[in-house]
């Protein structure tokens, strides 16, 4: 061991025996030594150096306390020491101090927290301490008058209370990586605190404040409160900050709110698409590995704020499709990956877009990512290329790729948010293909699978699934009758009893275009479906309605399902619904109307 092992013990060794100003001496000549080396903290918790930092806490001198906690607060940089803080007691310490009168003692229990707290035992302690939470959200609260002038116009004074406001804001940074403490740092008054603080012009308050938003912004009563206090404002506003670590954090604070369409909304009207494109384009344009973090929230905030359309005609305006593109051919990171394909899929929902994306040749790239294992890059990307296959050239050039095959594979998937996009993307493929049914039956085992899915136990399964069938039957009769010896009626007669919108939409529609094949229209009225659809027509959704009618009108060529419907009550539904404007819905009704109509002529000239 050097010299420096045993100087370090000398002087814990003074602290222990000597009186305030030996032991004073000696903490100020350890200030002096590489704290953060590991020889130097060895020695320290050899000795149990950390113990007797801690015990000086205790004491009624400030000066030993002040000098004690300079040392502390170096030490905390060490994962190893934290841990020993905590154990040893020094978290209810520190929690003490934040409530002292001395600005010094304030600021450097506030620091040292901020390291502690990064380690979840202590993260825990602080919200259990007597007013823990509280008193580091009460270390935010200073005049707007000190945020809003520039450092050189502060008092001395003013100048601590910003100090302990960026030592209070990184501590509840650490400790916003707990969901309980972003809940009791909510109901503790945080938020009009941070919002104001988000206004300084002092970044080193700002970088800590945004990070602990973008933190806290997972919970919906934050999202909900960053609204009420007008936060998106200022988080654009910090988008174009010359700090990167600011830019970030704002970056990701908006990535996390914008399923919000308020807040999507808001990100627009404050002009904050045109940055969020620049940035991404600078940051890809530098090239450097470490700025991975920035790329990712910069993609993942586009991305959701594309799901708004209002949106997606803008950043069609700055040509975002070229530049996701061109990040997406260069880009390994998962994380961005999963964020950039998400945008190209929103954005895609626009046919301009779709056209964009072929010519900036982002199909190849998009296809390539099908063999990956990556959840919600999958999810992603299926949907990005459901909306691209809706454009006939684009089309042409995923088949040639083998886009079909990849994405019937993915049914596979273990992932329902996978499954259910690939079934909703393979409805495009299945619609416009000149030879969809050719390619469908080329795909073995294809057909089981799919049927097979009509037994998932999620939603938006069941309902894509239902979709994807429903254009299988429309477009080939053989494989109708392919899907019908797999047992698709049956199937789809065992998921009527539901209450989702979508899957009675799309079930309806698939039971329509199921009941054109062979007995199938006598099987489901067998099976109990018809009175089941009848209810089906209290519905106030329209695409419900449309899609129960039509099916209701191809089952009533069967003179059973007759009886079943008119006994169920269907006729004053049809009554209202041929009044309706909607044409489809109009020729349904009025079929099926007619259709019972006839089977009671023929019922009365029979009798």
């Amino acid at each position: 061991m050097d010299c420096t092992y045993w100087d370090v013990q000398k002087l814990i060794k003074y602290t222990r025996a000597g009186n305030r100003t030996a032991t004073i001496l000696a903490l100020s000549c350890l200030k002096d030594h590489e704290l953060n080396s590991v020889s130097c903290q060895q020695a320290i918790r050899d000795i149990g150096g950390i113990e007797v930092l801690i015990n000086l806490l205790t004491t009624s001198d400030v000066k030993c306390k002040i000098v004690a906690l300079q040392v502390l607060s170096e030490l905390a940089k060490c994962t190893l020491v934290r841990r020993n803080i905590t154990d040893l007691g020094g978290v209810p310490q520190l929690v003490t101090l934040l409530a002292s009168p001395s600005y010094h003692l304030r600021l450097l229990a506030a620091q040292t927290l901020a390291h502690v707290a990064k380690v979840s035992k202590a993260s825990r302690m602080v919200r259990k301490s007597y007013y823990g939470l509280a008193r580091l959200v009460d270390l935010l609260d200073i005049p707007s008058s000190v945020l809003e002038r520039k450092i050189e116009l502060l008092t001395d004074d003013e100048k601590q209370m910003l100090d302990v406001a960026h030592a209070g804001a990184r501590a509840l940074w650490s400790l916003s990586q707990s969901q309980k403490n972003k809940k009791a740092m909510q109901r503790a008054g945080c938020i009009p605190l941070l919002a104001k603080l988000l206004r300084s012009v002092h970044t080193n308050v700002l970088v800590p404040a945004a990070a602990t938003v973008q933190q806290c912004a997972t919970e919906e009563i934050f999202k909900l409160a960053m609204q009420k206090e007008g936060m998106i404002p200022d988080l654009v506003t910090h988008l174009s900050s010359n700090d990167a670590e600011l830019r970030k954090h704002a970056a990701l604070a908006i990535f996390k709110c914008a399923e919000e369409k308020a807040t999507r909304d808001a990100v627009r009207q404050n002009g904050g698409l045109d940055p969020l494109v620049e940035m991404l384009k600078s940051e890809t344009a530098m090239k450097d590995a470490n700025n991975k973090a920035i790329v990712a929230a910069l993609s993942g905030a586009l991305w959701k704020c594309a799901i708004s359309p209002e949106n997606v005609r803008r950043l069609e305006e700055l040509h975002t499709i070229d530049l996701l593109v061109s990040c997406l051919k260069c880009e390994d990171n998962e994380e961005v990956l999963t964020n950039l394909v998400g945008a190209i899929a929103e954005c895609c929902r626009s046919p301009n877009n779709r056209i964009a994306l072929r010519m900036a040749e982002g199909l190849p790239p998009l296809v390539s990512l099908l063999s990956g294992t990556n959840p919600k890059l999958l999810e992603n990307t299926v949907l990005a290329l459901g909306h691209a296959a809706q454009e006939p050239q684009s089309l042409k050039i995923l088949l040639d790729l083998d886009g079909v095959r990849l994405v019937w594979t993915l049914l596979k998937c273990s992932d329902p948010k996978v499954q259910a996009n690939a079934a909703a993307s393979l409805c495009p493929f299945i619609k416009h293909s000149e030879d969809s049914a050719e390619m469908v039956r080329s795909l073995i085992g294809g057909f089981e699978l799919l049927v097979s899915l009509l037994a998932s136990n999620d939603i938006r399964v069941l309902s894509n699934v239902c979709a994807t069938v429903s254009c299988i039957a429309s477009k080939d009769r053989d494989n109708l009758g392919i899907i019908t010896d797999y047992g698709v009626v049956e199937m789809l007669a065992s998921l009527v009893i539901t209450e989702d919108p979508g899957l009675r939409s799309h079930l309806s529609t698939a039971i329509a275009h199921c009941a054109d094949y062979g007995s199938n229209c006598r099987k489901f009225g067998q099976l109990g479906i018809v009175p089941i659809l009848v209810d089906y027509m209290t519905s106030n959704n329209l695409s419900v309605l449309r899609a129960t009618a039509n099916a209701l009108y191809k089952l009533s060529t069967e003179p059973y399902n007759c009886i079943c419907m008119f006994d169920s009550g269907v006729v004053p539904h049809l009554l209202m619904t041929i009044g309706y404007s909607d044409e489809h819905l109009q020729e349904s009704s009025a079929g099926c109307l007619n259709n019972i109509r006839k089977m009671a002529i023929a019922a009365q000239q029979e009798y």
